[in-house]
């Protein structure tokens, strides 16, 4: 088998383990929604809270030897990362559905691939995205608006809401790109530890700002721990080291192309598990965001050819 052969077999992988990772994060919205239910009534930031804690000490049983990075730059952009990809992304995009509608949440928040094509393509010009991925990229988020507006086309314009999904996009692109940097220094495993560590310090002074009315008798509901078992050891733990793995092996771009795959997973999940329904929009939206991504990693590679 040549090595060309062996490179796109390889590439193949992480591809899969990128969808898998996103169907993951699909999903945990489902769970999400559970926990912040007015039967259990955690916030925001509890719900991020108590899924990263248990992700960081699991991954701490793990990788344990090293402490510090090598040195204080690198620590600050981990602190960056745990930020962006953490904290400012979680509680902004679940604390703008009680500002906002959901399909303005889910719309605006689903940008971050766009964003993150742009800011790449400002900052390293070794990956600066393709006509062929800008228009793929376009096309799927026109099918990310059917999918999000599948049961209802009602669009509100609700500033501080919308801002907060868009800071929450904004700081998912920043994640992705550091990430890319660090990548190349360090594993997947120590960068997924220090951005559980410093996501979680990040958010501690989000609890003063949504005071909740949490008691620790809520943990005997069985979809309480169940559903944080679920958002802390898949979504979190094991779904942002493939994460950084398939960032670092294909690109912080192709890579962040799979969140619009989010939508999709969320639209199914909701019907088989909440009995919500998907129209004739639904269902084309998720035809538009399958050609979308296929048509960019096609354009790009006959680019590359």
């Amino acid at each position: 088998m040549s090595s060309t052969s062996i490179e796109k077999k390889n590439a193949f992988w992480f591809h899969i383990g990128a969808l898998l990772t996103v169907t993951a994060w699909g999903v945990s919205f489902i769970s999400t929604k559970v926990l912040q239910s007015p039967g259990i009534q955690l916030t925001p930031t509890e719900v991020y809270i108590f899924r990263f804690i248990l992700a960081y000490l699991l991954i701490l049983a793990i990788c344990h030897k090293r402490l510090w990075s090598n040195s204080l730059r690198d620590e600050l952009l981990f602190a960056i990362c745990g930020l962006c990809g953490g904290s400012i992304y979680f509680i902004a995009e679940n604390t703008a559905i009680e500002y906002t509608l959901v399909s303005n949440v889910s719309l605006i928040t689903s940008v971050s691939p766009l964003l993150t094509a742009m800011l790449v393509g400002v900052i390293y010009r070794d990956e600066r995205p393709s006509k062929g991925i800008i228009f793929g990229s376009a096309i799927a988020f026109l099918g990310v608006g059917c999918v999000i507006f599948n049961s209802s086309f009602n669009v509100n314009i609700r500033p501080l809401g919308d801002m907060l999904a868009l800071s929450a996009a904004l700081g998912w692109a920043i994640y992705s790109i550091i990430l890319r940097k660090l990548n190349a220094l360090y594993s997947v495993w120590f960068i997924s530890r220090k951005t559980f560590f410093y996501g979680i310090l990040t958010a501690v002074p989000f609890l003063f700002i949504q005071p909740g009315t949490f008691h620790v008798s809520v943990f005997a509901k069985p979809e309480v721990w169940g559903n944080l078992l679920f958002l802390g050891i898949v979504c979190s733990m094991v779904a942002y080291v493939i994460w950084a793995q398939a960032v670092k092996r294909l690109g912080a771009v192709k890579a962040s192309n799979y969140m619009y795959f989010v939508p999709i997973v969320t639209l199914v999940a909701s019907q088989l598990l909440l009995d919500e329904k998907i129209t004739w929009v639904g269902y084309l939206g998720c035809a538009l965001i399958l050609l979308g991504v296929w048509l960019g990693d096609l354009m790009g590679r006959a680019k590359r050819g």
